[in-house]
């Protein structure tokens, strides 16, 4: 780590998920015009009027197109059925100039996502979400990892934070980031020494973990969790989990605390979040070389 990057206050290397995550679109864009700008597709899938997800969906989108991609939106009212969201998706996979899908997560309740899923060629899995998608990761196999571990690891590369040898808490063992989370610093390139903790590890023994860790992530959404005497000098704290405290983001990481003894930290929101879409434009554009669209 040098002194070329952002500090925060108390010293702490700052990781910009925002820069990144342009950095990211400017290179897709310029990958894509050097060959020639042939079509790159993602499509979306979006049931329900949920506000946040109408949000993201059309960020998504923004940056895709920012990118030089084609962007595709189907957006389905809260009335849907399963067979008609299931419809969709299916009509989705079938099409040759459609070569990334993402179902916009989570669904209304009375549809069950998990057939939904199902649906996805592993190859248009973008999201990284379905058992297929999972079981590559697990066995090292061609396909995509999760948008939001993998761009946990993207930032890691970035600010030169080094992860081989290292030992590493990931903090939730959901499917979504958790797990996949430890998977990836476990393979190869990762080379981390992982342990994972979740919201039934006893305080006591998280706090140990957490202490003697390089590297800490978190991804449980507990608001403010991890706490300045959790870290030790000079380690580096990714905080994924977020909580709305009086209308406001708040992450898994009591920030102003630990970026005082921190070496690296991501800000909360400007962090992890950002770098999950630059990650789901990424997987669209290797999906697209997985389906023989795009040249290698």
């Amino acid at each position: 780590m040098t002194d070329k990057f952002k500090r925060s206050p108390g010293g702490a290397i700052l990781m910009d998920g925002n820069t990144l995550r342009d950095e990211t679109v400017a290179r897709l864009r310029k990958v894509i015009e050097d060959a020639g700008s042939p079509r790159v597709c993602l499509a979306t899938v979006l049931v329900g009027g949920d506000a946040p997800s109408h949000i993201y969906v059309a960020s998504k989108h923004k940056k895709a197109q920012e990118a030089g991609m084609v962007s595709v939106g189907v957006h389905l009212e809260d009335s849907a059925t399963q067979e008609q969201v299931e419809a969709e998706v299916r009509k989705l996979a079938l099409d040759p100039n459609v070569h990334g899908i993402l179902v916009q997560l989570p669904l209304p309740k009375h549809i069950d996502a998990e057939p939904v899923l199902a649906l996805l060629p592993p190859e248009k899995d973008v999201d990284g979400l379905t058992e297929r998608s999972m079981g590559r990761l697990m066995r090292g196999l061609p396909g995509h990892a999760p948008c939001t571990p993998l761009g946990v690891m993207r930032l890691l590369e970035r600010y030169e934070i080094p992860t081989k040898g290292k030992k590493v808490v990931v903090i939730g063992r959901s499917f979504l980031t958790g797990l996949p989370q430890v998977i990836l610093f476990i393979s190869k390139g990762g080379d981390a020494t992982t342990t994972c903790a979740h919201s039934m590890t006893p305080p006591e023994d998280l706090k140990e973990m957490c202490f003697g860790a390089d590297i800490i992530v978190s991804c449980v959404g507990i608001a403010r969790m991890i706490k300045a005497d959790f870290v030790k000098p000079g380690a580096t704290v990714v905080d994924v989990g977020v909580t709305r405290v009086d209308g406001k983001i708040v992450g898994d990481v009591d920030f102003d605390a630990v970026q005082a003894v921190a070496g690296a930290i991501t800000p909360m929101p400007g962090g992890t979040g950002p770098m999950t879409i630059g990650c789901l434009l990424e997987n669209t554009l290797s999906a697209a070389k997985m389906l023989g669209a795009f040249p290698n």
